[in-house]
Formats: C-alpha cells, structure tokens, sequence
C-alpha cells in the first residue's frame, strides 16, 4: 500500500468513528446549549443505547415475525427500540435528577450529573454483565476498493446515518417552532417562562432528541466494533464531550464538525503514530487548539446568564 492509499484509508476509518463522536457530541452541545449543564451521564446514555439494541436485535432474530427479515428490517427495528429506550431514559435523567435542583447553583447540577454517570454505569454493569459482550451484524460484509482504498456497506451506513441526522437536527434547531423555542430557552430561560413558553416541556424535548441521538451512535459503535462494554460510555463520552467542547460548546454545527475532526486526530494519530498513543495525540491537539481559540472552532453560542 502506498502512502497516500495509506492516507486515505485511515481517512475513511477515521470518518466513521468521528461521525459516532459526533452524533453523542449533539446530546452534550443541545442541553449545554439550552440550560448550561454538561451532563455528563449522556456517554451512558450511549452505552445503554447500544446495550437495547443488542437486546432488541437477539429478540427479532428469534421472533417468528422478523426472523429471516432483510437486515435493514432488523436495523430500523434496533435502531428503533434503542432510540425510544433512550429517549424515555433520557426525560427520566432531567425529571428525577436535573429538574428538582434547575434553580440551585451550577455545582449542585454539575455533581448531580457525575452521581448519574457512576449510578447508570453501575446500573448496565449489574444488568448486563462486566464481561464484553459480541453484538452480532446483520450487515452484509460488502466492499468496495477504489485505488486501493477499501470502504464497507457498514462505513456507508454509518456516514449516510450521521449525516442525515446532523442535517435534520440543524434544520430543526434553525427553521421550526420547536428549534425557536429552544434557541429562546437558551437566550433567557427566566424570560421565556414569564412570557408562557413551557420551558420543562422545551428541555424535556432536548433530552428527548440528544439521548435519541446517543442511542443512534451507541448501535453504530457496536455494530461496527462487534463487542461492547459496559465501561466503553465513560471514554466515548468523554471525547464526545471534547469534540463539542473542540467545535463550540452549545454549537450544533460545531458538534458535527468537532466529533469529525477528533476522529481524523484520533484515527491519524493511532495510524501514523500508535494506537496506544492515539487519544494522548487527539488531546494534546484539541489542548493546543483551545489554547489559541478558546471558544471552539466555530465559538460558543450560549447566552451570559445572570
């Protein structure tokens, strides 16, 4: 393989897992965007996403009704169940854990937030085992090679997947109702609830469509990887995290475009120079970045609140 079909390569592998990065950053940057709170319990939401869908995928395969379906039956059928799982987990998160303390100080929302992480990483452990477990793919293993460069059926889905929700989620934020009401939130929460706007319901939403979201990715990261863990959240969180943080906190391109560019550092870095130096290479990066640009790639769209 030459150097530059090398290059391309990790390119396209590094594309995949930015466009699962990303997916998760949308949950972080949506909420920080609408009440300032890093939630930092969303990578479990992640993980819990992709433990449903293993759990929905092994039940349709046995099910009379859908065994022997065609694959993208059983993916929307996973993909599926793992969103709706999650977007019910997600509102039970704001309704027991954020929304009793909304109007205590940030640190308060902040620990509440770790509490939760530790509590639904321990929850998955004690449900599903410590052990790794394989997630079966009913993909079909098709590639294709072009100068050298292979790309399979899974990448594709991947990419098609993160890019229409990204492009969906943009143009909800930007040209509906809904997005208006948010970006309202976000401006003044205080203000909206005077003016009659259901600020629990808008928030409640955020959750709703940020944990959808981190399922979606949750079920790529398995089906793509083939084993999952119930420690795997922690890390993808926390980068997903960073890639919000990279491209602008509480900016919705900016999630995109972070989650992206973190997987190009990470895969460039595991395929030029180690993988096992690959997340100290992405971070000294985004360190380096933030340094001389602090508010992200493309700055913070988050209102100062008094």
């Amino acid at each position: 393989m030459t150097p530059l079909q090398l290059f391309l390569q990790q390119l396209a592998n590094a594309l995949t897992l930015g466009a699962i990065y990303a997916l998760t950053a949308l949950g972080y940057t949506m909420v920080y965007g609408v009440i300032q709170l890093i939630n930092f319990a969303h990578g479990e939401v992640f993980m819990a996403g992709a433990y449903v869908s293993l759990t929905v995928l092994l039940a349709a395969a046995a099910s009379p009704a859908l065994a022997g379906s065609p694959w993208w039956v059983l993916l929307i059928v996973c993909g599926a169940g793992a969103m709706a799982a999650c977007a019910g987990l997600g509102v039970a998160i704001d309704r027991l854990g954020y929304r009793p303390i909304r109007q205590a100080p940030r640190l308060n929302a902040l620990i509440t937030a770790i509490g939760m992480s530790f509590f639904l990483q321990n929850a998955l452990m004690v449900i599903y085992g410590a052990v790794d477990r394989q997630f079966p793919n009913p993909i079909p293993p098709v590639r294709w090679e072009a100068a050298g460069v292979t790309i399979t059926l899974m990448q594709v889905i991947i990419w098609v997947a993160g890019g229409l929700c990204m492009i969906g989620l943009h143009l909800l934020v930007m040209s509906t109702k809904l997005g208006m009401a948010m970006r309202a939130t976000a401006q003044d929460l205080k203000a909206c609830a005077l003016l009659g706007v259901p600020v629990d319901r808008i928030i409640a939403v955020t959750f709703v469509i940020g944990s959808a979201l981190a399922a979606l990715g949750g079920m790529l990261f398995g089906l793509n990887y083939g084993t999952i863990n119930f420690h795997d959240g922690y890390l993808v969180g926390l980068k997903a995290f960073t890639a919000a943080v990279l491209g602008g906190i509480g900016n919705v391109p900016g999630a995109m475009i972070g989650g992206l560019v973190l997987g190009l550092l990470e895969g460039l870095g595991a395929g030029y120079l180690s993988a096992q130096w690959k997340n100290v290479f992405a971070f000294a990066i985004l360190v380096i970045l933030l340094l001389f640009k602090p508010t992200g790639l493309l700055g913070e769209r988050v209102a100062d609140r008094a």
